[in-house]
């Protein structure tokens, strides 16, 4: 794989799945960091394109100084204070609680540990932890209090939104068009020293420049190897072993995560994305005849919408395709024994997700009361 940052030369427009049309919806909705149709699109126009379907993905992150990768808060924490599901806590006032028993297993503040009382501000944590914190993250299971301040100029939130208004006047007055005349939309500017990183499996010589979002706005492509790779190699060493040594652990989306099944209902087919993987079943059953799996519980938040397009094989013409909506990043799933997702299988429609960066996840051990495990690092990476 090879890395690079995407810098914006300017603000940029990246509108959400949501239909718009001026004049019936008038505020066009953003959203950011970019997903990976949009990464990918702009990368299309510097390779083949009939191979622009073909080449693989990382990320995108979040990159300080174009030599330290940034990852999404996980959500099982409440401030400074790590959530367990309440089966894997005997001690726990919580333990014998009634629950749904349909439903993934309420998470509660573990009964070890001394952790405040009070953290509701969430706004003084970094919601962007950078590469060591993550490491460590993935040795030890925890992450200490000090790692949540903020260090950095933006790891709280390392982008402003700038509204734009957008207004046609009508030809020989000074009135705005009755009909499509205004329409307002958010523009995101990164604070300086901050960019995207990516992995790509195409070597692209830079530095170049190239379209990203709407309007026509412009990133600056740069190689960045050495950290960048060798951060994300470590990463993917440590989730390996983890993943390898099994028993209690936690996934860690870091890019949205789709999960997608078809259903029929009365012959017709429809597609349904929900916040977990479809093969992870729950460790508890309500009745003998349902399959046992391995999913306790999940931490996530509200979806990320995601539009893509249908591009004709023999021309240039697309179309919207169905609206997808993903896990957010930071979505935390707690499970009995690691579980591989059935996307990450070459042989299958639905790997085109893993090669658009989508549903990466981080391995991590879940260690109780202060333990400790110690890493063994192999030599390859984990695919």
């Amino acid at each position: 794989m090879y890395w690079y940052t995407l810098t914006p030369l300017d603000v940029l427009l990246l509108r959400d799945a949501k239909p718009f049309t001026p004049g019936e919806r008038a505020w066009a909705g953003s959203v950011f960091p970019p997903n990976g149709h949009s990464i990918a699109g702009a990368l299309s126009a510097l390779v083949n394109r009939s191979q622009g379907s073909k080449f693989r993905i990382i990320g995108p992150f979040l990159c300080l100084g174009g030599e330290t990768l940034y990852f999404p808060r996980p959500l099982g924490f409440v401030g400074t204070t790590p959530l367990v599901p309440i089966d894997w806590d005997d001690e726990s006032h919580l333990h014998y609680a009634l629950t749904d028993p349909n439903q993934p297993r309420p998470l509660v503040k573990p009964s070890w540990g001394k952790y405040p009382e009070n953290e509701s501000d969430e706004r003084k944590y970094r919601q962007y932890l950078p590469f060591e914190v993550v490491e460590e993250y993935l040795k030890t299971g925890a992450i200490e209090s000090k790692h949540w301040q903020v260090k950095h100029t933006g790891e709280d939130k390392p982008w402003t939104v700038e509204t734009r208004s957008h207004n046609a006047i009508e030809e020989g007055t000074r009135q705005v068009k009755a009909a499509d005349g205004y329409f307002v939309e958010n523009a995101i500017r990164l604070y300086p020293g901050w960019s995207l990183a990516i992995g790509v499996d195409q070597e692209i010589e830079t530095p170049t420049t190239l379209r990203l979002g709407g309007e026509g706005h412009r990133v600056i492509l740069q190689r960045c190897d050495r950290q960048l790779y060798e951060q994300w190699d470590t990463l993917q060493k440590l989730s390996q072993q983890n993943f390898q040594q099994g028993g209690k652990s936690l996934a860690y989306l870091v890019t949205p995560g789709v999960f997608e099944r078809q259903q029929k209902d009365n012959g017709k087919a429809t597609s349904v994305c929900q916040a977990f993987p479809w093969e992870w079943k729950l460790a508890h059953t309500v009745n003998p005849n349902q399959t046992t799996g391995h999913l306790v519980s999940v931490v996530t938040e509200k979806a990320v919408s995601i539009s893509c397009r249908f591009r004709e094989q023999e021309s240039s013409d697309s179309i919207p395709a169905p609206q997808v909506f993903a896990a957010p990043p930071g979505s935390l799933y707690y499970l009995n024994q690691p579980q591989r997702l059935f996307q990450d299988r070459p042989d299958t429609k639905v790997h085109v997700w893993r090669k658009l960066g989508y549903s990466e996840l981080l391995w991590i051990p879940f260690i109780p009361q202060n333990g400790s495990v110690k890493h063994h690092v192999p030599g390859s990476t984990f695919e």
